[in-house]
């Protein structure tokens, strides 16, 4: 979910704060990105007349065909990217997670309905909201990028803090997510649309951290209460406090214990037992990969594994491997291990 209305609110607030890139910009840089952030995002995406790509088997592959075509499109722009997957969720997402269960349930009960009356649309609607990211298409994902010669991090907890933490260690050069709470997390650099579709055209978003701090006058602990104030997944919020009315707030009084003890609390009543604090602390000291323990590398694809897993298990047809040199004059010293890897022709009947 990350955290509602930021994305507009910089925009409104904070517009100098926000780039907007080519991808070709982005020659040489490393970037850590939300792995399950990119799987749901194909699950959703790579389809074939609505539903999700599947092989004979009825295996779905729309995960696959996506992070190896996106992922062969970073590479083909001199992009070094990472992947880093989620852990265990916090103790303090378990609520947002029971919520997630029950709009599950209900769309699932919304398809059946327009399943029975042959409502297209809403059947597309449904299925979508049904997606989810399971341990399988991670493991999947993990194997190809091996193959494909990309490295991956496992983080102790959520994604988007252990990306943030290798931006701020200087392991990689920024964040790519949907999520904006990369920012709440503390990541210098936060990328949006990195990996989506080509056909979109959507430009890419760099959103810069410390000149959002500046530009909309805040420090860092009061940027993550503005946040949780938002909404976030780890509480709820007070009621009746939108973005304008959330900035305003926090700007007067410069925290949530100060804002709740000058509101009008029958009007804007704050969560029975609200968990903030804790929520404060998670974005303050989240659990993060050991920076110190990472060393990052870029390996030759492995051609014939990939003929063996794309092809022979996985069922992609017409698979053809062409060569894409490198024009090495074009590298810099710290590129000599990045090699584009090859393009893979893939068709799905």
């Amino acid at each position: 979910m990350g955290i509602h209305g930021l994305a507009k609110l910089i925009a409104d607030q904070a517009p100098g704060a926000i780039k907007e890139q080519d991808i070709k910009n982005f020659f040489g840089r490393k970037i850590a990105i939300d792995a399950s952030m990119c799987i749901y995002q194909f699950l959703i995406a790579v389809r074939q007349d609505g539903n999700v790509l599947q092989n004979e088997d009825g295996e779905t592959t729309s995960h696959l065909m996506g992070m190896f075509y996106r992922t062969i499109r970073m590479l083909e722009h001199g992009i070094k990217p990472v992947y880093v997957f989620d852990g265990k969720p916090p103790q303090l997402k378990s609520a947002e997670l029971e919520k997630r269960g029950e709009r599950r349930a209900e769309a699932e009960k919304m398809l059946a309905q327009a399943q029975e009356i042959g409502e297209q649309e809403n059947i597309d609607k449904f299925t979508k909201r049904l997606v989810k990211v399971t341990k399988q298409h991670n493991d999947e994902c993990k194997k190809l990028l091996t193959l494909m010669g990309v490295p991956y991090i496992e983080a102790p907890c959520e994604a988007e803090a252990s990306c943030a933490a290798l931006v701020k260690g200087g392991k990689v050069f920024a964040t790519a997510t949907e999520d904006m709470d990369g920012l709440t997390f503390g990541t210098n650099i936060l990328l949006r649309h990195l990996t989506a579709s080509e056909a979109k055209k959507l430009p890419i978003q760099e959103f810069h951290f410390n000149r959002i701090l500046q530009d909309i006058g805040l420090t860092n602990e009061q940027f993550i209460d503005l946040c949780i104030l938002l909404g976030c997944d780890y509480c709820g919020t007070i009621k009746g406090i939108g973005p304008k009315r959330a900035i305003d707030l926090i700007k007067q009084h410069g925290s949530i214990e100060e804002i709740l003890e000058n509101i009008d609390s029958n009007k804007h009543p704050a969560p029975e037992d609200w968990l903030y604090k804790e929520a404060r602390g998670l974005f303050l000291k989240p659990e993060v990969v050991d920076c110190s323990t990472v060393e990052l590398k870029w390996n030759e694809p492995d051609e014939e594994g990939l003929i063996q897993f794309m092809c022979e298990e996985k069922q992609f047809r017409n698979l053809r491997l062409k060569d894409q040199q490198r024009k090495s004059r074009k590298l810099e010293p710290h590129q000599a291990n990045l090699r584009k890897p090859n393009r893979l022709n893939v068709s799905i009947n």
